[in-house]
């Protein structure tokens, strides 16, 4: 039986993966002195077990060093093996130099996470120009999607929905979703008359007056994306939308704007915490899991 241990933010995930994957839980401390550095003390015995440490990597430059602790330590204490569940991966938005002198951090993160840990599983990264994650990981690097959960919730939660995407971009991505959920769907569409007259519509209001708009993202950050997209659909007649995003990112005021711009009910997956969460992945892991373990 793994040994699931859980970083402070992430204890209510950790203890729901627990449950559903039969998973033993550890116990950590993680202490910051005045000074800023930190201490990690394992308080449950490792020695010739299979480890894994429960930490989304939302702002990760805080979480980095404690982590490498833990990994460092646990094998020192002779753990069989240490792997990593992060819900949410940070740094895989920057894979390209867009500037000179910048540095490509998804390329770099990748490495560092690899150098420390043996596994890693993630949620729906953000992944662009890198198409698989062996492509910047060493360690095998596997991929949980949440098309499935989120289906099931709009099918429980949402009477005649219709998923919206807010560009091109987003139809294969909303398509999914959609059919899996068994909901119309549509995308919204740009029509340039000029370097900055963008016009964009709602293909076929007409046809879905009395559905529900359910706008859905991968990562709602920002929230920029899904504020223009509730605007449009305001403009063009439709209810307000239901927000689904996988991840809360939420950085700056974007969760007060989004509530702002006149959405209906904004909901999110539980990868990083947040009141928005209902949407839980924890069977979801543990499903993923218990595959992976034969």
């Amino acid at each position: 039986m793994s040994l699931l241990f859980s970083y402070p933010d992430n204890e209510e995930q950790a203890v729901l993966l627990a449950k559903e994957a039969g998973y033993e839980l550890g116990a950590i401390d993680i202490h910051h002195f005045p000074d800023g550095e930190s201490l990690v003390q394992l308080e449950t015995d490792v020695k010739d077990r299979d480890v894994i440490l429960f930490c989304s990597l939302n702002q990760p430059d805080s979480k980095a060093m404690t982590i490498m602790f833990f990994a460092q330590t646990a094998k020192e204490l002779g753990a069989k093996s240490v792997g990593l569940i992060t819900p949410y991966l940070g740094y895989m938005r920057q894979d390209k130099r867009f500037h000179e002198g910048e540095a490509i951090t998804s390329n770099i993160f990748a490495a560092f996470l690899s150098q420390h840990f043996d596994s890693l599983i993630t949620i729906d990264p953000h992944l662009h120009r890198h198409k698989e994650m062996k492509e910047i990981y060493t360690i095998p690097a596997q991929v949980v999607h949440a098309a499935d959960a989120i289906a099931d919730w709009i099918k429980d939660n949402i009477d005649k929905p219709v998923l919206i995407g807010p560009d091109e971009e987003s139809d294969q991505w909303v398509s999914d979703v959609a059919q899996r959920a068994g909901a119309a769907y549509t995308v919204l569409t740009k029509t340039r008359h000029g370097d900055k007259d963008v016009e964009v519509s709602v293909p076929d209001v007409d046809q879905y007056a009395d559905h529900t708009p359910v706008l859905v993202d991968d990562i709602i950050s920002t929230a920029r994306t899904m504020i223009a997209a509730a605007g449009h659909l305001k403009d063009a007649g439709m209810k307000p939308p239901v927000c689904i995003g996988v991840h809360a990112v939420f950085a700056g005021d974007g969760y007060e704007a989004l509530q702002k711009a006149g959405a209906g009910k904004i909901v999110t997956c539980n990868t990083i915490l947040h009141p928005t969460n209902a949407i839980d992945l924890s069977r979801l892991l543990a499903e993923h899991l218990k595959e992976r373990e034969g």
